[in-house]
């Protein structure tokens, strides 16, 4: 008899423990404010349920765009969007795909990073598009309040820029000299390794290493960071691109941003590949000392993460 008074106690005790678990862990996740995300980024969302998900929209109609000789519709894939999920402990996440012009993609993303959200990939929807779009992929983790925030500073941003100059622009700021003359012991001297000097233009290449099927795989593979610079050491232009493991990703693009590098692709090269890299390609003008010292910044705080 005592020995079944005591299994009871135990089940009910076990019973009412599970109980309390379970409530917490269902007050420690929160619900979305659906109406302050509104208020918030000043768009209309639709609630999905099922994925408890809270989504808005906004269509690029402010330009007219044509792909492929065709004028394209915004329902066909040309909406800036963003969606919030609940987590725990009052926090949210977001994630969302922001249609941008050639001219938008940089000042879009330096907000996107100072409002404390991540860039995680930008790249290319179409081919024969005009004028030429890009995808900003975005995503955060934090309140809903500071999420949605930044993404309607993102948004601004384009208004801005649009409200300016209506029609996209058709180069970057600054002049690339048309005769190559680029020293490269100067160069040398910032990145402090040997380059290679091709018809007045200077490159460097840093390797990285992965493997893939158990194959190492290096610099001549295509796992390297590379930086060439031509024009003149006055009016230099500097392309590249940086392989980048994915806890690298959002530092080197601030560095790189804060220093006035335009970013204009993120994306991957390879599949199967461990550990998994993304590649960032940019694209830089000024002077040629100047430019070589924003992207040794760059690999720097690259190089401090690992330390």
């Amino acid at each position: 008899m005592l020995r079944f008074i005591f299994c009871r106690r135990f089940i009910v005790a076990a019973a009412l423990a599970l109980n309390l678990a379970t409530a917490h862990a269902a007050d420690s996740v929160s619900v979305l404010d659906t109406a302050k995300i509104e208020q918030l980024t000043g768009l209309k969302g639709i609630f999905s349920k099922e994925e408890n998900v809270f989504k808005v929209s906004k269509p690029r109609s402010d330009v007219k765009i044509q792909v492929d000789k065709w004028s394209m519709p915004t329902f066909m894939g040309l909406t800036s969007w963003a969606a919030f999920t609940p987590t725990h402990n009052g926090q949210a996440m977001m994630m969302g795909d922001t249609v941008v012009f050639e001219d938008e993609v940089n000042p879009a993303m330096s907000t996107a990073l100072n409002a404390g959200l991540e860039v995680t990939a930008l790249h290319n929807h179409f081919f024969f598009d005009q004028p030429k779009v890009y995808f900003m992929h975005i995503s955060g983790m934090g309140s809903a309040d500071q999420l949605a925030t930044g993404v309607k500073k993102v948004y601004d941003k384009i208004a801005e820029i649009r409200a300016a100059h209506p029609a996209p622009a058709t180069a970057f700021l600054g002049a690339i000299a048309s005769d190559n003359k680029i020293t490269p012991a100067s160069l040398e001297a910032v990145f402090g390794m040997k380059g290679q000097a091709n018809n007045g233009m200077f490159k460097v290449v840093i390797g990285r290493e992965a493997k893939m099927h158990d194959i190492v795989v290096a610099n001549q593979m295509g796992v390297n960071t590379w930086a060439a610079f031509a024009g003149s050491d006055d009016e230099a232009v500097v392309d590249g691109d940086f392989a980048i493991l994915e806890d690298e990703l959002q530092p080197v693009l601030k560095t790189m941003r804060a220093q006035g590098i335009n970013i204009v692709a993120i994306h991957q090269h390879m599949t199967q590949v461990q550990p998994h890299y993304l590649f960032l390609h940019y694209w830089g003008k000024g002077k040629a000392v100047d430019l070589a010292k924003s992207i040794k910044k760059a690999l720097d705080v690259q190089a401090a993460l690992h330390r």
